[in-house]
């Protein structure tokens, strides 16, 4: 599935008036793509990761996936897009607490009244590392263990594009790289992901990272290394440290 977006704006109320979280940011992913989403906190990489998922409405734009406009549709039709052809793993996991873990990676399916197959459960837990915890709620899970919960339970539905929101936040070194590995498995056999990440290690499992500031896509780099993304970033976090050291001193 391709992704692309044209011009999004996205502005909300915070608690010091409005924010304009995106400025008008494009964005174009092709059909078995991985990007990766870089950039100084509050960049609005989230943001736009909820709006070309249709997640979010933005205030303007247009977020398209494979040329069908999100905003053309309605609210049952892109229901059936979000649990169909997307998946989607959220920052803070969003586990049912009553559920366990395999009941929690079954719920996509379930939703769309579809029948789990408790083998193909069983395989994508023991992918991300959790052979044998099924029967654990997230309460008995590490927050390493429920974020790799909330990465299987995105791919159960065999997701044509799969979003993931700082999918190795929570995770120790080796359990990112087997979920780093399996995502870059997905893409090179036709899968699309676009994943947000502060580290440039992750970073470097892509083909190709967008950088956001403000808001706007300030720069691109293709074929990334772990260094090259570090400087980058470090460039684009002092000059936004620079920028807020401005108008403090205003």
């Amino acid at each position: 599935m391709s992704v692309r977006a044209r011009q999004l704006r996205c502005r909300f109320e915070g608690e010091g008036g409005p924010v304009d979280a995106l400025r008008g940011v494009d964005l174009d992913v092709p059909r078995g793509a991985f990007v990766a989403i870089m950039g100084p906190s509050g960049s609005g990489k989230t943001t736009l990761l909820h709006c070309a998922a249709g997640l979010r409405t933005p205030t303007s734009g247009t977020a398209e996936l494979d040329g069908v406009n999100l905003a053309e549709l309605g609210e049952a039709a892109l229901a059936e897009v979000r649990r169909r052809r997307i998946g989607f793993v959220f920052q803070a996991f969003n586990l049912l607490p009553a559920l366990t873990a395999a009941q929690n990676v079954e719920l996509p399916l379930r939703l769309d009244r579809r029948s789990p197959d408790p083998r193909r459960t069983a395989e994508l837990l023991a992918r991300v590392g959790l052979a044998g915890r099924g029967d654990h709620r997230p309460g008995q899970l590490s927050g390493g263990q429920q974020q790799r919960v909330a990465v299987a339970r995105a791919l159960v539905t065999d997701p044509e594009v799969v979003f993931a929101d700082e999918p190795t936040g929570a995770l120790d070194i080796g359990s990112a790289r087997e979920v780093l590995s399996l995502l870059r498995h997905l893409a090179d056999r036709g899968q699309t992901i676009i994943m947000v990440t502060h580290d440039p290690v992750a970073a470097s499992y892509s083909d190709s990272v967008l950088f956001l500031a403000d808001g706007l896509v300030v720069d691109r780099l293709a074929r990334p290394n772990a260094a090259t993304v570090a400087n980058r970033m470090a460039a684009l976090v002092e000059s936004a440290e620079r920028a807020a050291n401005a108008v403090g001193v205003r």
